[in-house]
């Protein structure tokens, strides 16, 4: 019976990394969707394929496009299936609507603003310093323990940072200015999301923070673009619809649900660690698809800044909400 038992939970560990590992290929997948999606219309050799130029599509209206999606396809879920996870208090409303503005709307247009600027494992690897910021603001202001953990992880990803965008090392930055100020925008914002997602953890189900934070987002992204007309004159180009829809499905939908099951089966410190894997898988299909190439000092800051990400979760004060109120990176995402 006890060799039955360690059998089914080795299974259940293996599903759970496994459950992880498939997120994060999806985040990555959402990454290049987007850099595609951003490139001028046309078609060129790039890498070893003969490959589709994109729309030249705009972060901003990217950015609506995939809320409005992502929520019409969440609600219609929720509405037909688990109707509970929709029913809130009237006065949770204001923070549900600000989590939707900073917590995702900002959040998915800073990413997605510093693709455009830079690359896909650059954007990936500048907002994989947010679990750092994190572990700074709640030891500054929440009053957590400080350990050897956090001065450790800061310090590496401050080197590692220096590395990947050209300052340490380099002949000057080989990212542009803008889009490393875009970058560390993209890692604050996604901190604070982490933050907002560590106080409503025991408020609402990830499904609700989900459904009314990508409603607000949408509702925001309408105000920003003064109607719905922009995001349904993208959506009428098929090919940009099948990007959405890709964006919405496969970089929000699959992978927020494949890790909110992986939680259930491996600790979530765990599933964190392992979902770095994302920008290596983004890396590497960006260098096939899209010609992006790192320098071996810029791969050497990418490998610190993760190893920054998983030397920070040797600290239990890291939230385990951060992934799970996710819908795309990862941190993505994203």
């Amino acid at each position: 019976m006890k060799l039955t038992d360690a059998r089914g939970a080795t299974s259940r560990v293996a599903e759970g990394y496994a459950l992880v590992l498939g997120a994060a290929a999806c985040w990555a997948c959402g990454g290049l969707m987007a850099k595609w999606l951003f490139t001028e219309p046309g078609v060129a050799t790039v890498g070893w394929i003969v490959t589709p130029l994109g729309l030249s599509v705009d972060p901003v209206l990217l950015s609506a496009a995939r809320a409005a999606v992502s929520f019409l396809i969440v609600a219609a879920y929720l509405v037909a299936r688990q109707r509970s996870h929709l029913v809130v208090r009237s006065r949770d409303l204001p923070f549900l609507g600000f989590f939707g503005v900073f917590g995702l709307a900002l959040v998915h247009f800073a990413y997605f603003k510093t693709i455009s600027l830079t690359g896909v494992a650059t954007a990936i690897l500048l907002e994989y310093l947010a679990p750092v910021i994190v572990l700074v603001f709640s030891v500054a202001l929440l009053g957590e323990r400080l350990t050897w953990a956090l001065p450790s992880a800061v310090g590496l990803s401050v080197v590692g940072c220096g590395l990947m965008v050209g300052v340490i090392g380099g002949d000057g930055m080989s990212v542009s200015a803008e889009g490393l100020a875009w970058g560390l925008a993209s890692a604050v914002l996604f901190a604070g999301y982490a933050l907002m997602g560590r106080y409503a953890a025991s408020r609402f189900t990830p499904w609700t923070l989900l459904a009314y934070g990508l409603g607000a987002a949408s509702i925001f992204w309408l105000v920003v673009l003064g109607g719905p007309g922009p995001i349904l004159l993208l959506l009428s180009d098929m090919r940009a619809l099948g990007a959405v829809l890709v964006l919405a499905v496969v970089s929000t939908v699959i992978p927020f649900g494949a890790f909110l099951k992986a939680l259930h089966l491996i600790e979530a410190t765990k599933a964190s660690v392992t979902s770095t894997v994302e920008p290596v898988i983004a890396g590497l299909a960006a260098w096939v698809l899209f010609a992006e190439h790192l320098s071996t000092l810029q791969l050497l800051g990418g490998g610190l800044v993760i190893a920054a990400v998983v030397l920070s979760q040797f600290r239990t004060a890291v939230p385990p909400e951060m992934p799970v109120v996710a819908g795309d990176g990862a941190p993505d995402g994203l």
